[in-house]
């Protein structure tokens, strides 16, 4: 089905592995049709309740295929604005509101847009080979498919702005010390921690999950007022759950609970 990253369903699980390990997973045109499809694959499949996103080879993303921007610009002014708008936006957007939760493991660099990719994700899992590269200011851009939102969420305004300025490198550490990243793991353990922390999320309450991603972007520009009424309502639909009946169920009998995601 997919030519330019690999696609799998197994226990729950999807996993989605850019798959250009020869220019370390850029991000070219084809990728990044492919990659919303499969979102939209994994978001409409009721057998995934959680994925994966990740590299093939040394590196999770460097970001934009420039070598082909410049191609396709033929001699003239590279549309940024359309490649942006048309390309990256969707797939942040996608990221953002697929009801399922996204874990990324960053396997290698990302940089670029590959790093936005990353960031865009609900849970973030590094190895400790990885680095992080901001990497727009070292050609003169910007950064974007996100990265500003998520840079100014995730630090403080000067830590955002060093990263953004200065575009070095940042290691796996620092990244957890940032708030970047939510774990960090060594490289031989690496993608078995990731699948198991996606089995986790597999097994727990799918809907309420994804009410409780939603919950947490929106909540984030209102006022506390709005978020009681929120939160009020999204209650009243997650404890009208499948899941929360068999939660309460397990809870009197004392059992463990066995969500089923619905």
């Amino acid at each position: 089905m997919y030519e330019t990253l690999l696609y799998s369903v197994d226990n729950g699980i999807a996993t989605i592995t850019l798959n250009r390990p020869d220019v370390y997973n850029a991000l070219n045109s084809q990728l990044k049709r492919e990659l919303l499809d499969a979102l939209d694959d994994a978001s409409n499949d009721s057998a995934v309740r959680t994925v994966i996103l990740t590299g093939k080879g040394k590196a999770f993303s460097s970001g934009q295929d420039l070598k082909e921007a410049l191609e396709l610009s033929k001699n003239a002014k590279i549309d940024f604005r359309g490649m942006i708008q048309q390309g990256y936006n969707p797939i942040i957007r996608a990221m953002r509101s697929l009801p399922k939760p996204i874990v990324v493991g960053i396997n290698g660099v990302a940089a670029g847009a590959g790093l936005s990719l990353a960031l865009a994700a609900d849970i973030r899992i590094m190895s400790t080979d990885a680095r992080l590269v901001e990497g727009f200011t070292g050609i003169a851009l910007v950064p974007d498919s996100g990265g500003t939102y998520f840079f100014s969420r995730l630090m403080n305004y000067a830590q955002a702005f060093e990263f953004a300025a200065l575009n070095e490198p940042m290691d796996a550490q620092t990244a957890l010390e940032r708030g970047l990243v939510n774990r960090v793991i060594s490289a031989s353990e690496f993608e078995s921690a990731v699948y198991a922390f996606a089995e986790r999320l597999a097994s727990a309450p799918t809907k309420t999950l994804g009410l409780v991603k939603m919950m947490l972007q929106k909540a984030a520009v209102m006022t506390l007022d709005d978020v009681l009424d929120m939160e009020a309502e999204m209650q009243e639909i997650a404890g009208n759950s499948e899941d929360c009946a068999i939660g309460l169920a397990a809870f009197v009998a004392k059992q463990a609970p066995k969500f089923i995601g619905r």
